[in-house]
């Protein structure tokens, strides 16, 4: 039985030619546009059963901002990232913003078909090449540059590396909101996006992270200098 969904992609003529192959093999493309910075509200319009969304760049921060706002919005559409060999915070950004598989741009029509099934299935779908090399990397850390710290710190605003410094010291969201001067909802959004920019799923992954690669030693200093008051 055929699918229903979307393709997604900043370059039209992929989009359109991948549509229109996974037409002759019996889907219902509602879709093929460009450029994904539409994306989310075409899918939240059309509410397919799976979006497949491409991008050039996943280590680019923001990336993955359309599909939260998807899984927000259609938490029953599912969500495939088709993209480049990604680094495996590539692909754990990609899962962390509630996409559901890691299609490469170059898989060929028989692979893109099948994550296709096991997403509207409700299944993870990542070619297992892409989470070997994934876990080999994140299973070795003396793999990763030297500079991790700094290339992740490059991917930070100077507001969310605060946001990172404070949640590493331990405060919740209200005492990050009252340190900052922000309201709760928006030190919320702060660590949901610094959560997604590190690729991890949780603050203390996010914190631990931040020690192991020096990260907090680089930023925390200045940050914790400017830092505001804190209530008792």
């Amino acid at each position: 039985m055929g699918v229903r969904l979307m393709v997604v992609d900043d370059h039209r003529l992929l989009a359109e030619a991948l549509a229109s192959a996974l037409k002759l093999r019996g889907h219902r493309v509602l879709a093929a546009a460009a450029p994904a910075a539409g994306a989310a509200e075409l899918v939240i319009t059309r509410a397919p059963e799976v979006c497949l969304l491409g991008t050039a760049t996943p280590a680019e921060p923001g990336m993955f901002d359309p599909v939260v706002r998807i899984k927000k919005e259609r938490p029953q559409v599912a969500v495939l990232v088709l993209g480049p060999v990604p680094s495996p915070r590539g692909i754990a950004a990609a899962f962390a913003a509630g996409a559901c598989g890691y299609v490469r741009h170059d898989e060929r029509i028989e692979g893109v078909e099948r994550a296709i099934m096991k997403a509207r299935a409700g299944e993870a779908a990542v070619a297992p090449q892409l989470l070997q090399g994934a876990f080999g990397e994140l299973l070795n850390p003396a793999a990763q540059p030297d500079d991790e710290g700094q290339r992740l710190l490059h991917l930070l605003t100077p507001r969310e590396v605060e946001v990172l410094v404070r949640v590493a010291d331990g405060e919740d969201t209200r005492l990050i909101a009252a340190g900052m001067g922000i309201a709760p909802s928006t030190a919320r959004t702060h660590v949901q996006r610094v959560l997604m920019k590190l690729g991890v799923g949780s603050r203390l992954e996010a914190a631990a992270l931040a020690a192991r690669t020096g990260l907090l030693d680089r930023a925390g200093p200045l940050h914790r200098s400017g830092a505001g008051p804190r209530l008792p």
